[in-house]
């Protein structure tokens, strides 16, 4: 039976599915996958707080703030919205890895708890991320292809973050 399954996989595919050994293998992958189904991750995004919200307390104008909504807070925010493949395991647990990983890096909810040094910084690397085209990541744009940055948009990223590290070393005098 699970031969009949498999058929559109090839007539070789077939072949090697009569031998017994290579059933079992298969059926024993097939419950695995099925029952890693029933780890799902978290979906629940924290709170959010306007007044620790990098666009909110740096007033960032609407069309720069449109292109970090979209091409970064799924990953560097709190509000992150989770694509159906998430809840197809592994990819989940890859995926809440990623954006676990991507918080710990840089959270936009949560900007104005770092000090004026570590915002100057995490600016500084946002920048660098940007301009090299590391950021977005290919992988996120593959699915998410609104959050693929043209080169004006990198560019007019790249300036304001260099803008408000700018405007934070200053008032900090640093």
């Amino acid at each position: 039976m699970l031969c009949l399954l498999i058929l559109p996989f090839g007539r070789e595919f077939v072949i090697l599915m009569q031998n017994q050994t290579m059933k079992k293998v298969l059926i024993v992958l097939l419950v695995a996958f099925i029952m890693i189904q029933f780890f799902q991750i978290d979906k629940v995004n924290p709170a959010t707080n306007d007044g620790m919200d990098f666009i909110k307390i740096k007033n960032t104008p609407e069309p720069i703030a449109n292109i970090i909504r979209n091409s970064c807070y799924d990953c560097h925010s709190n509000e992150t919205k989770y694509p159906a493949y998430s809840y197809i395991q592994p990819a989940g647990w890859l995926l809440k890895s990623h954006i676990d990983e991507a918080r710990l890096e840089l959270n936009f909810s949560t900007f104005a708890t770092y000090d004026s040094k570590s915002q100057i910084h995490k600016l500084e690397e946002a920048s660098e991320y940007v301009e090299q085209k590391k950021m977005p990541l290919e992988s996120y744009t593959l699915g998410h292809p609104d959050a693929k940055l043209s080169d004006e948009q990198r560019k007019q990223l790249v300036d304001y973050f260099r803008m408000v590290q700018k405007q934070i070393q200053q008032a900090n005098a640093l």
